[in-house]
């Protein structure tokens, strides 16, 4: 994020380079910063003449050269922005000759999501040389939390951490998905507002009360009612609670226990840094460590791989949802 504030700046200080080459396996930032540049880098009278897209799939390296050699039109710059730029894998290489002495009149964008180029290739170094190489690198789950903190902070809005957990827990580590849900809590919610659970519930459609985070608190506490009330409302809903995502979940919540009583230093910082939680979840962990001995959980583990199985389908005559759900909770509780 800090190198995305970097390039933003740069351009707002007048420091534009002629090729912004932005790839990486998260499509975000590769968005957000082709639409900073789409949007202010040209006036809204330049653009009618100076302002090209381009999509990887209908055009080739020697087109974007083409367009990028022109000139600019009653304008002191043109902006070329060629998205899914990465659909060019192949001959991308071509690009080298443009990027070893680019239109210095031109800034040419381009867009090569979910694949990063060969930092050994003459290519790569000479975009670098002469403009700017930015991979959006996927955040793993326990980074996500800090991330929609500061997105929010940045708008004037908090966030509760099981607010935010809940938000991980159902939109994983997608954050273009993640930010849709934002923006539209901000259109419906005053600045200064801190979202809650409630929030969350009311206005994306997440059930606080029947979700998996709430189904792996209870599993912690053994709270067996509380588990069983949970997976019967999955079973009933399915749709929105598949069972595949509900194992997977499950499983690594144990997985965590494995982990934690596995360490050796137990100091709280420590500890939420190796399961990768948020510090105020681990009074949550402290719990399920008491309630699971270390023999027990990993016993679990290896009932939840087979359940796991199971429910896609392998060695199982047909079980449904709610058979599965019940065969969970009893290798858990007993």
């Amino acid at each position: 994020m800090d190198e995305v504030i970097k390039i933003v700046n740069d351009i707002k200080a007048g420091n534009i380079k002629p090729i912004y080459f932005l790839m990486g396996e998260e499509p975000y930032y590769i968005d957000k910063l082709s639409d900073y540049i789409e949007e202010n880098i040209l006036s809204e009278d330049e653009k009618g003449f100076n302002q090209t897209v381009m999509y990887g799939r209908d055009v080739s390296v020697e087109d974007i050269v083409s367009t990028a050699k022109r000139y600019p039109m009653m304008a002191e710059r043109q902006v070329v922005i060629v998205k899914e730029a990465q659909d060019l894998t192949k001959t991308i290489d071509r690009l080298e000759s443009y990027a070893e002495n680019p239109m210095t009149s031109t800034v040419l964008v381009l867009c090569y999501k979910y694949k990063t180029l060969d930092k050994r290739k003459k290519v790569t170094k000479m975009i670098a040389k002469s403009g700017v190489i930015f991979e959006s690198k996927k955040l793993y789950e326990n980074q996500v939390g800090d991330w929609i903190k500061r997105v929010l902070s940045g708008k004037k809005y908090a966030i509760e951490p099981k607010a935010s957990a809940m938000l991980v827990e159902f939109l994983g580590t997608d954050l273009s998905k993640i930010n849709n849900e934002l923006e539209k809590l901000q259109i419906i919610l005053p600045k200064g507002s801190t979202i809650s659970p409630k929030d969350i519930e009311e206005n994306i459609g997440f059930s606080k009360d029947f979700n998996v985070f709430e189904l792996r608190k209870a599993i912690g506490e053994r709270n067996q009612l509380r588990a069983y009330t949970i997976a019967e409302n999955f079973a009933n809903n399915p749709k929105e609670n598949p069972m595949v995502v509900t194992t997977s979940l499950v499983f690594g919540f144990f997985i965590q226990l494995l982990k934690y009583h596995g360490l050796k230093d137990k100091n709280p910082k420590n500890v939420a840094a190796v399961l990768g939680v948020n510090p105020f979840f681990l009074k949550e962990y402290d719990l399920a460590l008491k309630n699971y001995p270390m023999r027990k959980v990993s016993q679990i583990v290896a009932a939840l791989r087979e359940i796991d199985v199971k429910s896609k389908g392998v060695g199982a005559n047909a079980l449904s949802n709610a058979d599965l759900l019940k065969e969970m909770l009893y290798h858990i509780f007993n």
